[in-house]
């Protein structure tokens, strides 16, 4: 056994040349007992009321398994990224700058 090391595991290897990238604005996150439902999509109005409907352009379903696993890399890299650029606010009235002379709502 002392003749045993103990190797660290081997990266996964990965395939991209067939990913499909794409930008959204907008998430929703449903799901049952056993799987997680994470449609993504483009709000054209985030900041008021939206006639349009949000498309859904993206939906991933995830096994709770591999969603505790994307909720730890996501809060990883989310905590680096504001260690780095500062504290993100979620609260968009909050990010507003309102300009002197202007009404605010």
């Amino acid at each position: 056994m002392a003749n045993e090391e103990k190797q660290a595991p081997k990266p996964i290897a990965v395939d991209e040349s067939k990913a499909v990238s794409c930008y959204a604005n907008f998430c929703r996150v449903t799901g049952s007992p056993e799987e997680l439902i994470v449609d993504f999509g483009m709000n054209s109005q985030p900041m008021g009321t939206n006639d349009k409907p949000v498309e859904i352009q993206q939906r991933i379903v995830l096994n709770f398994y591999t969603a505790k696993r994307l909720l730890h890399a996501l809060h990883i890299s989310v905590q680096r990224h504001e260690e780095v650029f500062g504290q993100i606010e979620t609260d968009i009235q909050k990010r507003v700058v309102h300009r002197e002379g202007e009404p605010t709502t």
